[in-house]
């Protein structure tokens, strides 16, 4: 793998590969430029949001915002592979940072999702300008309504966005020191 190790979130089968500008770029002109780039292989359809999302990123950074609020490219390690996407919605406003993964269509259901999600929440956790984790699902039982009950979420209320209908927003808070 090519890219610079101090911008990794490190887990037991995941690295967590923090998406600069070239990067993104990367991603954004096709699949092969992007694993040339990284040294890694990529699966077919590694990406359900993909260039909507990462061209948002990629804005928000080339605007001075801090990539470590932004863009990850998980790296399943075993197999040297893209197994999806995740990342930060941004930098922490009053204290919350809200995160969002998905999980390439040949690595479902392996509990990919669970280990990206607590990777970002650890990481965020670190940081003293966040208080709280938050994430949003569709207001219904899904598979990452079981990835953010297995982190340790709280479902705190139902609200009604108007993209996406009706979803249900929750939150992991950083928990005080005794």
């Amino acid at each position: 793998m090519k890219y610079e190790r101090s911008l990794i979130i490190e887990g037991p089968r995941l690295q967590l590969v923090c998406c600069n500008t070239e990067i993104l770029e990367a991603a954004l002109s096709n699949d092969a430029d992007l694993a040339g780039l990284l040294g890694i292989n990529i699966p077919e359809k590694w990406t359900v949001f993909g260039e909507p999302a990462f061209q948002y990123a990629y804005t928000k950074i080339q605007a001075g915002e801090n990539m470590k609020w932004w863009c990850y490219f998980p790296v399943l390690k075993a197999e040297n592979m893209l197994a999806g996407s995740c990342g930060y919605k941004g930098e922490p406003l009053n204290g919350v940072v809200e995160i969002g993964y998905e999980v390439a269509e040949k690595y479902r259901g392996l509990g990919l999702a669970t280990e990206m999600a607590m990777l970002l929440v650890m990481n965020a956790l670190k940081d003293p300008a966040v208080q709280c984790v938050q994430a949003h699902t569709l207001a219904t039982e899904n598979e990452s309504v079981s990835v953010l009950r297995k982190c340790g979420f709280i479902m705190r209320e139902e609200v009604n966005d108007p993209d996406d209908g009706n979803l249900w927003r929750w939150e992991l808070a950083k928990k005080k020191d005794n």
